[in-house]
């Protein structure tokens, strides 16, 4: 495999990348158009996506889902790393606009018999697709998969940096529940060092307004937190106290290397949220998990099932909506 630059996860990872102004895109120097990430979108472009987004909720819950409008076009799925939620998302999206979805199996690909991701890259830039969506596990991979082709490339998870239609299906959930998010509290709670979806969330939170506070033991914080322009702490009961939004992240087991946490039970007693500590909260507030749920590890089983509390599957719903938002406004842009 190609040796990728081990990026701070908490930093731009690509003076390459700039903000794209005539649309909600990330644009590379060679004007080619991709979502790399939620870093550099203005507050406009995010709700370009949002906006879109939410007249795709309405259309998947119609007898008809179909939309064609990607006819002809194809989409590949690329994924290094398992994940059931994003890489079905993507495909049915793909499926309901009409295009040729492909999944491809890196267990079984060329890439486990040496050839390296470049290789990869270009063998299926020849074959003409519209679209690939990647997830990796090294941070930077779909930037360097980007400068390899020329279709769009949709990062679906890279290492510790980000996952940016994560971010969006979480805005559009708390909007769709709040009315906005401009001045919300919303309390980020776990795994933040290790969590793509942590910095995609505090990225997007951030530029839409909303006051960020993120909660983890020391070990499992960034070492440059304090300029994330969010309110840091370790103390669970502090950090959810009036929040309208508490966001648990899984522990990231597969990334540490080394002790982050003294057991799995001291971490749920002191981070884990549980019913006295949700009561803390403001009284109307909601729960979020990116998924896949660890019960009893970050969170209750009876918070998790809480259908006036809880809206886990509701983002999974419009994880949909938003990754259809995504295919089209690549497609025009």
């Amino acid at each position: 495999m190609v040796r990728l630059a081990k990026l701070n996860p908490f930093k731009k990872p690509s003076a390459s990348i700039s903000k794209g102004h005539l649309a909600a895109v990330n644009t590379l120097q060679n004007g080619s158009k991709h979502l790399l990430a939620i870093e550099g979108l203005s507050a406009a472009e995010i709700n370009k996506f949002l906006d879109l987004a939410e007249r795709y909720v309405e259309r998947n819950l119609a007898t008809d889902k179909k939309h064609p409008i990607l006819r002809g076009r194809t989409l590949i799925n690329l994924f290094f790393e398992n994940s059931t939620r994003t890489r079905t998302s993507f495909e049915l999206a793909g499926k309901r606009m009409g295009a040729d979805v492909i999944n491809i199996s890196v267990g079984a690909s060329s890439v486990k018999k040496g050839e390296t991701l470049i290789d990869t890259a270009q063998t299926i830039n020849a074959m003409h697709p519209d679209f690939i969506v990647i997830r990796h596990a090294e941070s930077g991979t779909a930037h360097m998969l980007a400068q390899h082709v020329n279709c769009s490339v949709i990062n679906a998870g890279d290492g510790s940096h980000e996952h940016p239609t994560q971010a969006l299906l979480d805005a559009l959930t708390i909007r769709r529940a709040k009315g906005k998010i401009k001045g919300l509290k919303v309390a980020i709670c776990g795994d933040i060092l290790h969590s793509r979806v942590a910095r995609s969330n505090i990225a997007l939170l951030h530029t839409l307004g909303a006051n960020v506070t993120i909660i983890a033991p020391p070990t499992l914080l960034p070492a440059d937190a304090a300029s994330l322009g969010v309110t840091i702490t370790s103390n669970m009961r502090e950090g959810i106290k009036d929040a309208d939004i508490v966001m648990m992240l899984r522990l990231q087991m597969e990334r540490m290397q080394g002790h982050f946490i003294p057991s799995i039970r001291e971490y749920f007693h002191f981070w884990g949220l549980n019913r006295e500590k949700l009561s803390l909260a403001a009284p109307d507030a909601l729960v979020m998990h990116p998924g896949p749920i660890n019960r009893g590890v970050e969170i209750d089983t009876d918070i998790a099932d809480d259908l006036e509390r809880s809206v886990i599957l509701e983002q999974v719903e419009m994880g949909v909506a938003v990754r259809q938002a995504v295919l089209e406004i690549l497609a025009q842009a």
